[in-house]
């Protein structure tokens, strides 16, 4: 596609930010026109780009604000004790300030919005012509998404959230959380706070725990620290805590090159930086875990340049004992006080 009529078709938007991916956008939007795709091929394309974009509008007045995505059963009844589990849980995180975002359907779905209350609350629904798909307190609300296809509902339901709780449910409920955690075992996603919560006396995620300690650790389908990436609890206030205390002091990270740069709220001493090397040393592929000022990269890009940093040359086949380390920066003495 001639990069004059891409410019001159950005000028009429009124693009002034990122024209080099929209211009690529463009090119490849024309390229499917030489590909010979078949229709539903363009068909799947067209409806998937139409529905991110729906979502980011969706989102975008609520960037600044945490967010903890909830997944479990649509089918969970009222008077289930998940039920009000869920409600408890959104209750609390809304209150501490988070927004709750759900599929927006019924059951345990329905439950976290109650306790997050509609204003506190999102959802990204799906279409489905066999069950209730938008439920409780956001149906009919403008702050709903309808998604036809899963991929496009479950990057959503994972891209903005900075925390996740799933409790119990069937196969979808598995098939988010499963992919969840490979996002952020394989580095795809961001590390993030991944809490498993069930009701006390019930055995759905211990029997599911167990399930992956005895025959994918002991099979070295997975690595024993990749356990680390969730947390199993039947306590409201466990949850809570492992979703908010994981942004105590760690703040985020940024790949720059081949180094890998941790963000914290409150700059660790000397001595705090020789016991990390000593614990976390093989995150390591050479080199030492060191402060560092903000690197050229994140400068050009004025990218949170307030922030203490550490960086690392890291082993990103190591997610599970860099989550490790993560909650030993959010113990250590320089570390605020979690926020009230």
């Amino acid at each position: 596609m001639d990069r004059d009529l891409i410019r001159q078709l950005l000028d009429d938007a009124g693009a002034t930010r990122n024209r080099d991916v929209l211009a690529d956008i463009y090119r490849i939007t024309h390229g499917l026109t030489t590909d010979d795709a078949d229709r539903l091929d363009l068909k799947i394309t067209r409806d998937a780009l139409k529905e991110m974009r729906a979502a980011y509008r969706l989102f975008a007045p609520y960037k600044g604000v945490r967010k903890v995505t909830v997944f479990g059963s649509a089918r969970t009844h009222a008077s289930d004790p998940l039920y009000v589990q869920a409600r408890t849980l959104a209750r609390r995180l809304a209150d501490a300030g988070w927004m709750v975002v759900t599929g927006a359907g019924p059951g345990i779905m329905a439950a976290a919005t109650e306790g997050a209350g509609a204003e506190r609350s999102l959802g990204v629904t799906i279409r489905l012509p066999f069950e209730e798909t938008t439920a409780g307190p956001l149906s009919g609300s403008d702050r709903v998404v309808a998604m036809k296809y899963f991929f496009t509902r479950k990057l959503m339901l994972v891209k903005e959230s900075s925390g996740f709780v799933a409790l119990p449910g069937g196969y979808g409920t598995l098939d988010e959380t499963l992919e969840l955690l490979t996002l952020v075992q394989t580095g795809k996603a961001t590390p993030a706070p991944i809490v498993l919560l069930d009701v006390p006396g019930e055995t759905y995620w211990d029997a599911w725990h167990k399930f992956v300690h005895d025959e994918l650790v002991a099979a070295n389908y997975i690595s024993p620290p990749d356990v680390n990436l969730y947390t199993v609890t039947d306590d409201v206030d466990e949850a809570v805590a492992a979703v908010r205390g994981f942004w105590r002091n760690y703040q985020g990270i940024r790949w720059v090159g081949d180094r890998l740069v941790v963000r914290l709220r409150a700059e660790p001493s000397d001595a705090e930086v020789a016991e990390l090397n000593e614990r976390f040393g093989d995150l390591c592929l050479e080199g030492r875990i060191e402060r560092t000022a903000p690197l050229r990269a994140e400068v050009s890009d004025d990218d949170a340049l307030d922030l203490p940093r550490l960086v690392l040359t890291f082993d990103p086949r190591k997610g599970g004992r860099f989550r490790e380390m993560i909650d030993a920066l959010n113990a250590l003495p320089s570390a605020p006080p979690l926020d009230p």
